[in-house]
């Protein structure tokens, strides 16, 4: 694996980990479950390990997807440039980079 690559997974695990490096969104649907559930949810995804090639092709921990009180959740974890204007020139440069994980239903995909 390129150093790139597991520097991508790195910065994205201390996203989807710890809150690091990043923003965060989520979809009505998510707001809709309330808070609660919300802080639930968050400690999954921190704990979220069921990455493989279907849901992690690139091996980067950018997407995953669960069942949670009945409903199907997905998270991912996009790239942008520093003015979240257009993507990032480069992921694995967290000088350049800004992370954004959103909290979504699957139905709202």
């Amino acid at each position: 694996m390129s150093s790139d690559k597991a520097r991508i997974r790195a910065l994205n695990d201390d996203l989807r980990q710890h809150l690091l490096g990043g923003g965060a969104v989520m979809t009505p649907g998510i707001a809709a479950l309330g808070p609660e559930a919300l802080l639930r949810l968050v400690q999954t995804i921190a704990t979220f390990d069921d990455f493989c090639i279907e849901n992690d092709p690139h091996n980067e921990h950018d997407f995953g997807a669960f069942d949670f009180d009945g409903v199907r959740v997905f998270f991912k974890i996009d790239y942008y440039d520093k003015d979240l204007k257009a993507g990032s020139p480069d992921p694995a440069d967290p000088s350049v980079t800004e992370r954004v994980i959103t909290l979504m239903l699957a139905e709202e995909y």
